[in-house]
C-alpha cells in the first residue's frame, strides 16, 4: 500500500481553522455503567528478592538453624494465615525454593518442610490493583456458545497499577445483550501468573532479522546465530553461548555487548500458559522480561482475521523499564497461552501503536503516535517491523490542541474505519472523539467528530491522573458502539452510542 495521505479538514493557515463558520453536530456519548474499581484483595504470591544476595544467604542459613519442630510451627502459622487467600500455596513456597536454594551450604538436605518455609521467606503478597484499575480495551470472547439471541459475551483487558507503580494486564469477562446492557461476570478472588513455556522456540531468521534491526549484528553474532537451528530454544543458545567462552572479565568488549544484545532479544520474546482450567478474572500478566520491568501498560486487543478466515487477539502494548518506553506486541488464541514479541524498525517508538483488524491490500496497517503530537499511519509486509510512518490527523479542535491519539484498533463499519481517538486540551483535559477512514485507502479521512464524543464528568474528574477519559478499545454491537472507558487513570466504567447517529454526526 503506498501511502499518500491526505487530510480531508479545511483549514485557514497552517493548522488552523476559522471555528466561528463551523455549524457542528453535537452528539454525546451515554454513560451506562457498571463502574469497576480496584479490588486490593486480590493479591499475587510473588518472589521476594531481598536487596543483596548476602542477605539472602543468611536467611537460609537462620531457617537452617530452626528445630524440625519449630519448622513444622512456623510452616502452620503460615499456611494458616496464607492458605485461604491463594491456590496451591504449598505449591507456590516449593517452587520457590528451588529458585533460591543455590543459597544452601554444599550437601545440606532440608526436609520437605523446611524446604517450604524457606520458599515462604522468599514470597511475598502483591495487589496488583492496589492503586488503579484502568485503560480498558474489549474484544469478542472466543467461546460464544449457550448465550440469548442478540447477547454477545466480550473479555475486558485492562491496566491494572499496585506497588510501585507497576502495571499488568488484568482480565475481566461480560456480556452485553440485545438492550446493550452490560453485565460482567463476578471476579474469582484467587488471582495467578502463567508458567513460562520452557522451550518455546524461536525462529533463526525472524531472530536474525530483529538483531540487525537493533543494531545488534557483528561476526560474534553470524558465529553465534550459525551454531543455532533453524528453530531453537533458550536452552540451546546459552549452551552456545557458554561455550563461546565469554566471560565478565572478557577483553572482548564488543562480543560482551552482542552477547548482552542477543539474551535481551531472546528473554524479551518468549511465551506463557495460564492453567487451562482457570478463569479469565484470576489472569494476570505481570512484567517478566527486562524490557517490560517496571510495567505492561494499554495493551490494545483486537481480534484480527488472518488471510485464511481464522482469528488471532493480537494486542500492541507499552513495555516500560522504568526509562524507556517501546511498543511491544502480544498474541493469543484464546487467553490461555500468550506469546510476548518485540517490534523493531525505526517506527517503533513513543505510544499508541494499534493494529488494524485484517491487512488492508495484502499489509498490515497500524495506527500510531510516534511524535507526541499527531495520529500517524503506516503499513508493513511483517507485522514485526515497521518503519516509515505518515502524519494522517494533526490537532485541529481546541479541546485536541495539544496532541492527538488512537484510542484502540480500528472498527470495520460499511461507512468505513471508525476510530476512537483521544484529543488534550487546556489544563490537560483528555476527551475522547472519533473519525473515519476509507475501507480501500486508510489514508483518507472521510469523517471527523468535531466535537468531542465523552468528556470527563464532575464524578470522574479525581483520580490517579485528573480529567481524564480514555479507552484502548471499544466494541460494535449490532448498531451500537459499546465503549469501555477509564475515569482519570483510577476505575473503568462503560458509554454507548447509536453507530448510525455517530456515522451521520461526522458527515
Amino acid at each position: 500500500m503506498g501511502i499518500k495521505l491526505r487530510i480531508q479538514c479545511s483549514l485557514s493557515g497552517p493548522g488552523r481553522r476559522d471555528f466561528s463558520r463551523l455549524k457542528t453536530t453535537t452528539l454525546h456519548a451515554k454513560r451506562i455503567g457498571p463502574t469497576l474499581t480496584p479490588d486490593r484483595s486480590r493479591v499475587l504470591m510473588r518472589p521476594f528478592r531481598p536487596t543483596t544476595e548476602d542477605i539472602s544467604r543468611r536467611v537460609v542459613m537462620r531457617v537452617m538453624a530452626l528445630t524440625e519442630e519449630d519448622v513444622a510451627r512456623l510452616l502452620g502459622q503460615v499456611l494458616g494465615e496464607f492458605v485461604n487467600r491463594h491456590e496451591r500455596v504449598e505449591e507456590i513456597f516449593r517452587k520457590r525454593f528451588a529458585q533460591v536454594q543455590i543459597y544452601l551450604d554444599p550437601g545440606a538436605a532440608p526436609s520437605p518442610a523446611r524446604q517450604m518455609l524457606i520458599g515462604a521467606y522468599f514470597t511475598h503478597e502483591y495487589s496488583p490493583e492496589s492503586a488503579a484499575l484502568f485503560n480498558p480495551s474489549i474484544v469478542p470472547h472466543p467461546d460464544q456458545s449457550g448465550l440469548p439471541p442478540g447477547t454477545l459475551r466480550f473479555v475486558l483487558s485492562l491496566r491494572a497499577t499496585g506497588e510501585g507503580h507497576i502495571s499488568s494486564i488484568t482480565f475481566r469477562m461480560g456480556t452485553v445483550n440485545v438492550e446493550n446492557q452490560i453485565t460482567l461476570a463476578p471476579a474469582v478472588p484467587f488471582v495467578t501468573e502463567p508458567e513460562r513455556v520452557a522451550n518455546a522456540a524461536y525462529v533463526k531468521a525472524l531472530f536474525a532479522h530483529k538483531l540487525q534491526e537493533a543494531g545488534v549484528q557483528n561476526e560474534f553474532c553470524r558465529r553465534v546465530l550459525d551454531q543455532l537451528h533453524d528453530d531453537f530454544t533458550l536452552k540451546e543458545l546459552h549452551a552456545v553461548l557458554f561455550a563461546s567462552g565469554l566471560t565478565e572479565d572478557t577483553s572482548d568488549a564488543t562480543a560482551a555487548r552482542a552477547a548482552r544484545g542477543i539474551l535481551l532479544l531472546a528473554e524479551s520474546n518468549y511465551e506463557v500458559n495460564f492453567a487451562p482450567d482457570s478463569r479469565i478474572s484470576q489472569r494476570v500478566l505481570f512484567p517478566s522480561a527486562p524490557s517490560q520491568s517496571n510495567g505492561i501498560e494499554d495493551a490494545r486487543f483486537v481480534r484480527f482475521q488472518q488471510d485464511d478466515g481464522s482469528f488471532t487477539y493480537y494486542a500492541t502494548y507499552t513495555a516500560y523499564d522504568g526509562k524507556i518506553i517501546l511498543p511491544q506486541l502480544l498474541e493469543t488464541p484464546d487467553f490461555v497461552h500468550f506469546k510476548f514479541s518485540t517490534l523493531n524498525g525505526p517506527a517503533v517508538q513513543n505510544k499508541g501503536m494499534a493494529l488494524f483488524p485484517r491487512k488492508i491490500n495484502g499489509k498490515f496497517v497500524m495506527l500510531s503516535r510516534q511524535d507526541d503530537e499527531n495520529i500517524l499511519l503506516m503499513s508493513s509486509d511483517n507485522i514485526h517491523f515497521w518503519q516509515t510512518p505518515e502524519v494522517l490527523l494533526a490537532p485541529v479542535e481546541p479541546w485536541e490542541f495539544i496532541k492527538l491519539g488512537n484510542c484502540g484498533s480500528p472498527i470495520e463499519t460499511e461507512a468505513g474505519w471508525l476510530v476512537l481517538s483521544h484529543g488534550v486540551g487546556a489544563m490537560r483535559k483528555y476527551c475522547l472523539g472519533a473519525f473515519l477512514l476509507d475501507l480501500n485507502d486508510p489514508t483518507r479521512v472521510i469523517g471527523r467528530l468535531r466535537e468531542a464524543l465523552l468528556c470527563p464528568n464532575e464524578a470522574e474528574r479525581d483520580g490517579y491522573v485528573p480529567n481524564v477519559v480514555y479507552t484502548c478499545g471499544a466494541l460494535l454491537h449490532g448498531r451500537e458502539l459499546i465503549i469501555p472507558y477509564a475515569m482519570s487513570d483510577s476505575a473503568t466504567s462503560f458509554a454507548t452510542v447509536s453507530l448510525d447517529e455517530l456515522l451521520a454526526a461526522m458527515k
